[in-house]
């Protein structure tokens, strides 16, 4: 399937991931509805001040509605649903607000989709389901493991999105990329924390745990394979890993910024940022052979190209000022 001229829905279009395959949408000639989600100050995230947003079409609701949902993916012939509450920490303190959002609208999308005609529907899942790693690399075959109530959301939402291929015949493919990062990542992730607050002045930085492991991956590289899954007849019915292959500790990471950056700052650990027992995610590595051979899928961007990008952006004043350095965001 060719993307140009294509009617598509991207939900979650005004966060992180969502906002950067927009922009791709727009250069693949895609007609582009994005959703952002609805308050009262007409605000819609990361979509604000784009360079494409004078051609895209912005709606703001909820996909928790179902009403809603039938409505908006009407005549529409792509869907990518990345919208979701995705933080680890707030899913030990909200729960059910993760099934809400994360499954029961997960599962609206889908009726919609269903009930509208539309040709495709990429759902994006999340390494997190697979839990620290029983074999490295992680294939799409590993056990799933529900380690957080996020990660377990996730799983049923994915189930949900499969359940109507295998049910229905709708024709989906679970996108599922391993630890994303780069310009207007939340604040509550690692990375974007230490760039803010070195670039903030800080001289000592407060963490959780520094040894996991993550398959960090570049957010132009992730959407990159958003892209080709969804241009990819293949990939129906299948779920599908995007990573680099490239396993590195937090630790070492958070060393490369610091080199990067030339700073000094000092890591110290602070125990409520550390995960509950049992909690962490020790270890991820993506195997992703299935995405080479469906799309021809490899990275563009190394670890430090990537890294230096991100500080580039972070390090404008008027970037960093969005990021509350001195507050803790669960």
């Amino acid at each position: 399937m060719k993307l140009k001229n294509k009617k598509v829905l991207v939900t979650g279009a005004d966060g992180f991931i969502g906002s950067h395959l927009v922009e791709m949408l727009v250069k693949a000639g895609a007609r582009v509805k994005a959703l952002s989600q609805y308050n009262s100050f007409n605000y819609w995230g990361w979509l604000e001040g784009l360079d494409c947003q004078d051609d895209i079409e912005v709606v703001s609701g909820d996909i928790r509605d179902p009403h809603f949902c039938k409505e908006i993916t009407k005549e529409v012939d792509v869907i990518f649903h990345l919208a979701a509450l995705i933080a680890i920490p707030y899913s030990y303190i909200a729960p059910d607000s993760y099934v809400d959002t994360n499954v029961k609208g997960t599962l609206n999308i889908c009726q919609a989709a269903k009930e509208n005609g539309c040709e495709k529907l990429i759902h994006t899942s999340t390494s997190e389901v697979y839990g620290s790693a029983q074999y490295v690399p992680i294939d799409e075959n590993h056990p799933l493991q529900p380690q957080s109530p996020y990660s377990a959301s996730k799983i049923g939402a994915d189930h949900m999105a499969l359940s109507f291929y295998r049910s229905f015949g709708l024709p989906v493919t679970i996108a599922r990329p391993f630890n994303t990062y780069g310009p207007r990542q939340s604040a509550r992730a690692v990375i974007p924390t230490i760039i803010g607050q070195i670039a903030a002045g800080k001289k000592q930085i407060q963490l959780g745990d520094v040894s996991p492991t993550r398959d960090f991956n570049y957010v132009k590289d992730t959407c990159k394979g958003f892209l080709a899954l969804a241009q990819s007849d293949k990939a129906t019915g299948e779920v599908v890993n995007i990573g680099s292959g490239i396993e590195t500790c937090v630790a070492d990471t958070l060393n490369l910024i610091k080199k990067i950056m030339n700073s000094k700052v000092e890591f110290i650990t602070d125990k409520k940022r550390v995960r509950p027992k049992d909690s962490e995610v020790l270890r991820l590595c993506c195997d992703n052979s299935k995405i080479k051979q469906l799309t021809g899928f490899t990275p563009d961007y190394s670890l430090e190209q990537g890294l230096i990008k991100t500080i580039e952006w972070l390090m404008d004043p008027e970037n960093l000022s969005r990021y509350k350095t001195d507050i803790y965001n669960v």
